[in-house]
């Protein structure tokens, strides 16, 4: 059977503070998953009040880094209207040398402006071009070998004569690039990264999505096979129909539309739903935590769902 990759995957700017992060990573790790990733937003979504406030995705990854010792850590996904792509380059880096190489960088386009109005950034309406010079400055930056200089000239970043420091601890530092694009998405995880991720893909829609995927590495003379293959879906899973039915209540979410739409219903119906979707050829699975005071939630996946997956 296809080795399969469970990941935890929490949306801090929902509300939670630093310590709560901590308190799931540490969940995360001494439950066996393979990593902790959370988004990168400044800015609560829907009706929940966001307190005590947002916690920065790389701050907050560069203590856990510190306090764990096994699981991979990284961004699902980092906005590239948020950060220069020369000051996230040496973050990231520095990050990675803090985890002993357990750092992986998604990086995407960026699309909630309310988020970007409330604390001053910029939001250019056309953004793919940023993150486009973005990933060839950072993966330039990173392979620039020590002692030799990195410069580059766009249409939006020039960097003179950098000494492109600091390197990362990974000779690699895995790039995930995800969308729901046909072409231009796909080329650019074909050029730059080592993963493509569908983020909450629609039902039926994700074998497409990856083979969009491999067409855009053979057009790029790139194994297909070369890139991780992933996708994110919000997790909800109950011992009994009662417990997942609490569960739902408890993030706001109706139960027909999780079993639709999510990784969610009894452990059985989330097994078979994992297994069915790793046939489309999803082999890493981002699971959507929205309740993160509910350890018992992680603890039950790792008890009961992801043994049936081995």
């Amino acid at each position: 059977m296809t080795q399969i990759d469970l990941r935890i995957f929490t949306e801090p700017q929902q509300g939670a503070t630093y310590d709560d992060i901590l308190a799931v990573a540490r969940a995360t790790e001494d439950l066996g998953f393979d990593a902790f990733f959370r988004s990168d937003h400044y800015l609560s979504m829907g009706d929940g009040d966001g307190m005590p406030g947002p916690t920065d995705a790389w701050t907050t990854l560069a203590g856990l880094a510190r306090e764990t010792s096994r699981i991979r850590l990284g961004t699902l996904v980092s906005s590239a209207t948020f950060r220069h792509p020369g000051l996230l380059a040496i973050q990231v880096a520095q990050v990675d040398q803090m985890s002993g190489g357990r750092v992986e960088l998604g990086l995407g386009a960026g699309w909630f402006a309310r988020e970007h109005e409330a604390y001053g950034i910029p939001f250019p309406a056309k953004r793919f071009g940023i993150l486009e010079e973005q990933l060839a400055v950072i993966t330039g930056l990173w392979q620039t070998p020590v002692g030799e200089r990195f410069d580059f000239a766009g249409e939006h970043y020039t960097l003179t004569d950098s000494p492109a420091l600091p390197k990362p601890a990974q000779a690699r530092v895995p790039v995930i690039v995800g969308g729901h694009g046909p072409r231009r998405t796909p080329a650019l995880a074909a050029r730059y990264a080592s993963e493509f991720n569908v983020a909450f893909p629609d039902p039926g829609v994700l074998p497409e999505r990856l083979e969009n995927v491999r067409a855009a590495c053979q057009d790029a003379d790139r194994d297909p096979d070369d890139l991780v293959y992933s996708a994110a879906y919000v997790l909800c899973v109950g011992a009994d129909e009662a417990e997942f039915r609490r569960r739902a209540a408890a993030i706001g979410r109706e139960p027909d539309e999780l079993r639709t739409n999510g990784l969610a219903g009894t452990v059985a119906e989330v097994a078979d739903k994992i297994a069915t979707t790793a046939e489309e050829g999803a082999t890493r699975f981002y699971l959507q935590v929205l309740d993160l005071a509910d350890l018992d939630h992680l603890d039950l996946v790792a008890r009961e769902v992801a043994p049936q997956l081995l």
